[in-house]
């Protein structure tokens, strides 16, 4: 299918712009069980992207305070991405090994920060769109594709995949030029797991005052 209506955000154009974007890839999550595959269509899948770029943008133009806009970027990406499991993944091996309440203490953490993380630059940008272009079927996953079009620069693409697999209908990762945006947040994740030696509660001690 083919979505030509165009759903703005504010983006810079400054290479800032992978980090900005990265904050919704990096709230995205792996469902893995649930309802049977492909349940969701695609005109569902690209919907899904459509909500979420015009709810973010319509934060980003309320005119709200810092502190009031991180609420509500928390507030949509609970709303848009399965926290708990991206949690999980970023946090890799060790999330078996934890117990039910470091995980629980860990990903409420992981959700603030990466609130505050991103939260805090999208003050920052003006301008710009992401215009949702097509919608498939890939595998067990759907994949909307984007152009990302900035003022005097090139557009690039972001690709999102959605799945329902967790029971709600959900984007799990996001590429921006080819780049996965859920590795690059695991990356960081497990760095900072390691300055704390392995300890998930000092990891998610460290976490709610990152970002």
């Amino acid at each position: 299918m083919s979505i030509s209506t165009p759903m703005k955000t504010l983006i810079s154009d400054t290479p800032t712009r992978r980090g900005v974007l990265a904050g919704l890839g990096a709230v995205a999550a792996l469902g893995l069980t649930g309802r049977p595959a492909l349940a969701l269509n695609t005109q569902e899948a690209a919907g899904l992207i459509s909500s979420l770029v015009a709810q973010i943008n319509a934060v980003i133009n309320s005119g709200r305070s810092e502190s009031q806009m991180i609420d509500e970027f928390e507030r949509i990406f609970l709303r848009y991405a399965d926290v708990p499991t991206i949690a999980r993944t970023a946090l890799g091996p060790a999330a078996r090994s934890a117990s039910a309440g470091e995980l629980q203490a860990y990903t409420n953490a992981f959700t603030g920060y990466i609130a505050r993380k991103y939260g805090k630059r999208f003050r920052e940008f003006i301008g710009g769109e992401i215009a949702v272009k097509s919608a498939r079927a890939v595998k067990s996953f759907y994949e909307v594709r984007s152009t990302v079009n900035l003022r005097n620069e090139a557009p690039f693409e972001v690709v999102f995949l959605v799945s329902d697999r967790s029971g709600r209908d959900l984007f799990f990762d996001m590429y921006i030029e080819g780049v996965s945006l859920l590795k690059s947040e695991a990356v960081e994740i497990r760095a900072m797991l390691d300055r704390n030696r392995g300890d998930v509660g000092a990891l998610a001690a460290d976490l709610r005052r990152a970002g």
